[in-house]
């Protein structure tokens, strides 16, 4: 249940978060109780302390003192400007409005400044919802000092979190979802032909997951670690293991086809298996397969305290000595690679397991296992602190500055709604400018607003009817209420980055409870919190479509760029050094592109959303995507080869491959050209493979499965996977007309 929960929810953030806040509302009602506060007052107390402990997102505990420290004074403002202005309408409206443009433009200011203004806007809003007035002034301070300090007792004492704990959580989190990635990987090996679809979405979520959490890891270990020689191990050590176990699922539906499998089939939803076939079940080699695939599961999750013993290390040298040609099973050349990559797999669990938990008994190593343990120490020595490569990009300036754009369209909407929302209730108009503010949260597009505003007024209608039915059962029993209103405040933030709608319906069913708190509550309100929340979600899209609008085929063109420039770079690096070139940091600009993927897949989600009517435009983004995702598979592969090749005795440098991808390279610049500009002349080039330009030389070893012969495939797949995205992004090709390509896709702007 433990590694279940770790796998679940990497390094224990959003458990933490929940148990955090919670513990801050419980500690501040207790305190308030005690000091018999009036019930809106109760309210007040919870809502400051929700506010506080969730805003504040730095991850320093120094820094997350001095935005709290500060926070207080800004509420303290915010709620006697709110108490002030409550009653002249023209005035506070003016106000709210520049409240919301200055808190979200502090954006621009890092994560103190967005936590300021988010406690800004807040506790403003804290005080129309429970109508403060200046006679209560001196008691609501009171109660948002208790609220602080409360909160500040929850994060530093009670449920304290430093970069170095995280860190360690998700490293051990990193663990468990690679053991259960293996795990789907030897479910693989039974499923029959009817369950095969279903077992492959489950492997393809498996290392989705497991990418996630290295990416988590990676943005965590600069602050986590004091050593930067010992990040950079580490952060090598988790893209070995990922990389590994990547090829072996790929191995293994290669072994169960009856051709090779593209790499593709693991990243495209809904993507079969070419010529689907299955292992005999009870072939000799079948049945070692699966009994080393729990061995090797056993290997990355066993805790390092029960990892001593001559058993475990039977198993590791059984496993290793498969990267030797040890002991290889009669079987298809497809099986006996499958085995290869479970050698190279328990080598990433060995060089992960001395990363994380230091040296270990070496007695009962064999000669296979010693040979390994050499060339990772070897690694290890050969890797630096790194340094950095590039100056910090000039950012835009004005109204070019994103949060400078945001801020103007929130400040719109934001009128628009409180135009509105007056129209609809002169007493409760601020939900629908909470609303529109939420729906401009973490968003970057037209489309991403669109689609944060379906998905919060969804939530808001099932909380609707869920806060009918709870008023009624609670009724006026307060400390019952405010019970359940800790549970939904929990389940509010530990599923918060798992789905928007559920964590609007959390909010709507705790309001419910607090409307019955406060004798406000009835059915008509709820109805008004309904048509609130839509006029707001809309009033943000009118805000976003209209006023410097950020299409979401721009944001999403903007993107690729990013991420076909971050390829080539990566792919240009890895060549240099595989062909005799100076080194680079090859691991970190792999990381590098794997964010600036991340990002883009954030980005086309309004696109691929279940209610798009766009079906063709869903499926070519998936697509592209897809493609996009093989490629960084490819580059972190070769990245990671690169690497080892001042240490690695099966790896030597060859200067022909400089030359023989040259035209990949020029490939991927011709895209991102196409694609920043629909109207360029870039077209792809189109020649013999990378394979056939070399001949047999340096690279090419007659074992097959040799990490240098890896190198060659590839290169040879990210050239494939490079040349299949010039048809979906509509790239001309030599000899072809240059506006053919809009029938299958044409501009970027077509395509997502």
């Amino acid at each position: 249940m433990r590694d279940r929960l770790a796998a679940s929810d990497p390094g224990l953030l959003r458990l933490t978060a929940g148990l955090r806040t919670v513990t801050a509302i419980a500690l501040t009602l207790a305190v308030l109780a005690a000091l018999r506060v009036p019930v809106p007052h109760l309210v007040a107390g919870a809502m400051a302390a929700m506010v506080s402990t969730f805003a504040i997102r730095e991850k320093s505990r120094a820094q997350q003192a001095v935005t709290l420290a500060l926070g207080l004074p800004v509420a303290l403002a915010s709620v006697s400007l709110g108490a002030l202005l409550n009653q002249r309408v023209v005035v506070g409206d003016l106000f709210f409005v520049v409240l919301i443009f200055a808190a979200v433009y502090g954006r621009r200011f890092g994560d103190r400044g967005t936590a300021l203004g988010l406690i800004g806007f807040q506790i403003y809003f804290l005080s129309l919802f429970v109508h403060a007035t200046t006679a209560v002034l001196p008691a609501l301070y009171g109660v948002i000092c208790v609220a602080f300090a409360c909160s500040a007792l929850a994060r530093f004492v009670l449920l304290p979190q430093t970069p170095a704990g995280t860190l360690d959580r998700l490293r051990r989190a990193f663990r468990a979802r690679l053991a259960q990635l293996i795990a789907v990987q030897a479910e693989l090996l039974d499923a029959g032909p009817d369950a095969v679809d279903k077992v492959l979405e489950e492997l393809r979520a498996a290392t989705a997951r497991l990418h996630e959490t290295a990416l988590m890891i990676q943005g965590r270990l600069e602050d986590g670690t004091s050593d930067p020689a010992v990040a950079r191990l580490l952060q090598r050590r988790i893209a070995d293991a990922e990389i590994a176990s990547e090829r072996l699922g790929l191995l293994l539906l290669t072994a169960r086809s009856a051709e090779r499998t593209d790499t593709l089939t693991l990243h495209l939803p809904g993507a079969h298996l070419p010529s689907g076939g299955s292992l005999p079940v009870r072939d000799e080699a079948t049945a070692a397969l699966r009994r080393d695939l729990q061995a090797l599961r056993l290997l990355m999750l066993r805790p390092v305290g029960e990892a001593r013993g001559t058993a475990l290390a039977h198993l590791r040298n059984r496993l290793l000595g498969y990267r030797e040609e040890d002991n290889l099973p009669k079987a298809s050349p497809a099986v006996q690679d499958v085995f290869r990559g479970l050698g190279e797999a328990a080598r990433a669990a060995l060089g992960l397991r001395v990363a994380l938990d230091g040296a270990q008994d070496e007695s009962d190593d064999s000669p296979a296992t010693t040979r390994s343990r050499e060339e990772l120490d070897a690694e290890d020595a050969a890797i630096g602190a790194g340094e950095e490569r590039e100056a910090e990009k000039a950012e835009p300036t004005g109204l070019g500055r994103p949060t400078t754009r945001a801020a103007v369209q929130v400040a719109v909407g934001s009128s628009l709604a409180i135009a509105g929302g007056e129209l609809l209730s002169s007493h409760r108009w601020y939900w629908a400018v909470l609303t529109c503010w939420i729906v401009f949260i973490n968003t970057a597009s037209t489309g991403e607003i669109l689609v944060k505003g379906y998905r919060r007024l969804l939530g808001t209608v099932l909380g609707v009817v869920a806060g009918i039915g709870l008023a009624g059962l609670v009724g006026h029993h307060t400390w019952t209420a405010f019970a359940l209103v800790l549970v939904f405040v929990f389940a509010m933030f530990y599923t918060a980055p798992l789905s928007y709608t559920l964590m609007s319906f959390f909010v709507t069913a705790a309001l419910g409870l607090l409307y019955t708190l406060l004798n406000t509550y009835s059915l008509s309100v709820l109805v008004l919190r309904v048509e609130e929340t839509a006029l707001g979600a809309a009033c943000g899209v009118i805000a976003a479509a209209v006023v410097l609008p950020i299409h979401t085929d721009r944001r999403t063109n903007e993107l690729l760029v990013e991420v076909l420039d971050r390829l080539a770079g990566v792919a240009r690096a890895a060549v240099d050094q595989l062909s005799g070139g100076a080194g680079a940091d090859l691991v970190e600009q792999a990381r590098e592109l794997d964010q600036a993927l991340a990002d883009l897949r954030a980005a086309i989600d309004p696109l691929t959303h279940p209610i798009t009517p766009l079906r063709s435009r869903r499926d070519t983004a998936r697509y592209v995507v897809a493609l996009l995702e093989t490629c960084a598979y490819h580059a972190r592969s070769l990245a990671a080869t690169a690497e080892l090749l001042p240490t690695h005795p099966s790896i030597a440098a060859d200067p022909r491959l400089s030359g023989a991808c040259a035209r990949m390279l020029r490939n991927i610049e011709a895209i991102a050209a196409h694609v920043a500009d629909p109207r360029s002349a870039a077209a792809i080039e189109t020649g013999p493979s990378i394979a056939s330009m070399l001949e047999p030389g340096t690279l090419r070893t007659p074992r097959y499965g040799r990490v240098t012969d890896r190198v060659l495939r590839h290169l040879q797949r990210l050239d494939e996977a490079v040349s299949g995205l010039a048809r979906p992004l509509g790239v001309p090709r030599p000899g072809a007309d240059a506006g053919s390509g809009s029938g299958s896709g044409g501009r970027v702007k077509q395509v997502t």
